[in-house]
């Protein structure tokens, strides 16, 4: 529709947009919340997500003489903002996920960032017990658990020649 990717052909519609293709992938399969409150935190925090993310999916593709003060600015917000406030909802409410005590599609979310902070740097993680709960809890049904095994579909995040590929095909 708008001649960008990414484009999703899904129950005889082609859909365009990051956010309307999750947003529907994760209706369909009851990741979405029971009611509109649901969504609405669903919402909330996907959005608080993808304001770290979006730091972190840059990263890779910035030239050599800024990499290391967005690394210094990713790793901050992450440990003094974005990782204490997950962590203190799950602590708040006690359940093993963030929205309703069930799997949401903001669940799988914070754990594809938590991967993310770890592949830059594996000890900022280490510092939040609830959250490597819940990585660990996602990352063990049985659909994530192939997704992640080696020899998957899954990239390494910062894998270079997958961002040279990249740059020759977008840039």
């Amino acid at each position: 529709m708008f001649w960008q990717v990414p484009m999703v052909e899904i129950d005889g519609m082609k859909l365009a947009q990051t956010r309307a293709i999750l947003n529907y992938i994760a209706s369909k399969y009851n990741l979405y919340g029971k009611d509109m409150k649901e969504r609405a935190l669903i919402d909330m925090y996907t959005e608080g997500i993808s304001d770290l993310n979006e730091m972190i999916i840059h990263y890779p593709f910035l030239p050599l003489g800024e990499k290391d003060a967005s690394l210094a600015q990713i790793k901050k917000k992450a440990r003094k903002l974005y990782l204490p406030v997950f962590e203190k909802v799950l602590k708040s409410h006690g359940q093993d996920y963030l929205v309703g005590n069930r799997l949401s599609r903001a669940d799988i979310h914070l754990v594809e960032l938590l991967y993310h902070i770890e592949e830059l740097d594996n000890g900022i993680v280490a510092s939040f017990p609830l959250l490597q709960a819940l990585r660990t809890r996602i990352s063990n049904l049985s659909t994530v658990k192939k997704f992640l095994q080696p020899g998957s579909q899954r990239k390494p995040f910062e894998d270079e020649k997958f961002v040279e590929e990249l740059k020759r095909n977008f840039f």
